[in-house]
């Protein structure tokens, strides 16, 4: 029987908090200091003083989230893809590009081009943040081109880029999670409990088949079929720029995607998936930005003078996301201080039936990517709770394995707080809370599926 003290039941009270004035208020960045300040808040003593040093702590938490490299990375990049779409935007590349694919007959309608745009999130496999932004780039244009919301726009580039890094893991959440794996004995390697994991990995599987089945029909449900084209580009003052040449799209793109990948290469000394994603998305897209600028320098088609307000007014069209995306690392840090995660992963660990801890796991996954708005996170909590289960219960590591890692992508498509929602929401030019509403349902149906399969599966095997 576990014990829980009166801290481990109030540490749920932040996200809750969160999620309450998300649902109440329809404002992300009031709900996320909310949830900040109530996280330092309860872990202050019990005095008159606390309510005013959970102020400052929680000022201090914010500013803390520079003291990590990939975090502060994390913010320049967001900020510099406003910059690069401003520019790729202003050229005429994506004007251009629109009518290329339109009259080559690659795009002729909306379904065609929803369809190119989870291709292309799942052919680009290596980094999330790297799969989003292309298929974002590419399609924002012929998304407006066929009257398709840029909600629908973000459910697909979203629901694509992690279901893929997690199925094909030669990239840098395989690395990440084979790390955590190799404190284990399984009597066989990691890499093979890793690969196992798969076929079993049904979140994943269930939600790519939904967003290949809605592209290829054209039928959306619930929220997103009523959603409408909300950009975070200012109306009418850059959608409506004529086209010029597709190389002013195409160059970029491919400059921060090839990028990306030698800068995995490189900064994993020879070792693709072992390369950091912070340091390679953010070299990509720099040089990318520089890439467009010198184009359009060249072109003569702006001045510096012009081109540098560009820049300026394409990152500062991202700042109120990008304020959320650095919210989101604050909190995350602030409920790992708290101990948010490893409650919520302990109240699994008790009387289960065996058959139920693949379901239980996949659930607590959801749950704390929900709660803390990290799935990398997730894993890091649970993969050292549910390996010693399957070792000392001699169960299946890849299945429990699996519903760790599908409850973490789960939680994570769900959560309003979390980066790789913000991150999608910036690639797309989509309304962040737009975005969460809309993909919602979805990831709730793919959800509820995957539970009951772990469910059915646990009985059967175990």
């Amino acid at each position: 029987m576990i014990i829980f003290t009166p801290m481990d039941w109030l540490s749920v009270i932040p996200p809750i908090v969160a999620v309450i004035v998300v649902l109440w208020r329809k404002e992300v960045i009031i709900a996320l200091l909310l949830a900040i300040y109530s996280a330092e808040l309860l872990q202050m003593s019990p005095n008159w003083q606390a309510p005013l040093l959970a102020v400052l702590g929680t000022i201090e938490r914010i500013v803390g989230v520079f003291d990590s490299a990939d975090n502060s990375r994390l913010i320049i990049f967001s900020l510099m893809i406003g910059a690069l779409l401003g520019f790729i935007r202003n050229s005429g590349g994506v004007a251009a590009m629109v009518a290329s694919l339109v009259n080559r007959g690659v795009a002729k309608n909306g379904k065609q081009a929803a369809l190119l745009t989870s291709a292309v999130g799942g052919v680009i496999f290596v980094e999330s943040n790297l799969s989003v932004l292309t298929a974002g780039i590419l399609s924002r244009g012929l998304f407006d081109k066929f009257g398709l919301s840029r909600a629908k726009l973000a459910y697909i580039i979203d629901s694509t880029s992690a279901p893929v890094c997690i199925l094909i893991l030669l990239n840098g959440w395989g690395a990440f999670i084979l790390v955590l794996l190799n404190n284990y004995d399984f009597g066989t390697t990691s890499v093979a409990v890793l690969w196992g994991t798969v076929s079993l990995n049904f979140y994943p599987i269930i939600t790519l088949i939904i967003v290949f089945l809605t592209a290829s029909t054209g039928r959306y449900y619930g929220p997103l079929a009523h959603s409408k084209t909300v950009r975070i580009a200012a109306a009418g003052k850059s959608e409506e720029i004529a086209a010029t040449k597709s190389r002013y799209m195409i160059v970029p793109l491919g400059v921060m995607i090839f990028g990306m990948l030698g800068f995995m290469y490189w900064t994993g000394n020879g070792d693709l998936a072992a390369g950091s994603g912070s340091k390679s998305v953010l070299y990509a897209t720099t040089i990318a930005t520089l890439v467009a600028y010198l184009q359009m320098l060249r072109a003569r088609q702006y001045d510096h003078i012009r081109l540098v307000k560009i820049g300026f007014d394409g990152m500062a069209q991202l700042l109120p996301l990008v304020a959320i995306v650095l919210l989101a690392l604050a909190l995350g840090t602030s409920l790992s201080a708290l101990g948010t995660g490893d409650y919520i992963a302990r109240l699994v660990e008790g009387n289960l039936p065996v058959f139920m801890i693949p379901a239980m796991l996949f659930l607590a996954g959801a749950l704390i990517s929900f709660s803390t708005g990290t799935s990398w996170g997730t894993f890091a909590i649970l993969i050292p709770l549910g390996m010693p289960l399957a070792i000392s219960l001699d169960l299946p590591p890849s299945l429990l394995l699996s519903a760790i890692l599908g409850g973490g992508v789960f939680g994570d498509h769900c959560s309003p707080i979390s980066d790789t929602t913000a991150v999608s929401a910036i690639a797309s030019g989509c309304d962040l809370l737009e975005h969460v509403r809309t993909q919602l349902p979805y990831a709730l149906i793919g959800g509820v599926i995957a539970f009951v399969l772990y469910v059915i599966v646990g009985a059967v095997l175990l």
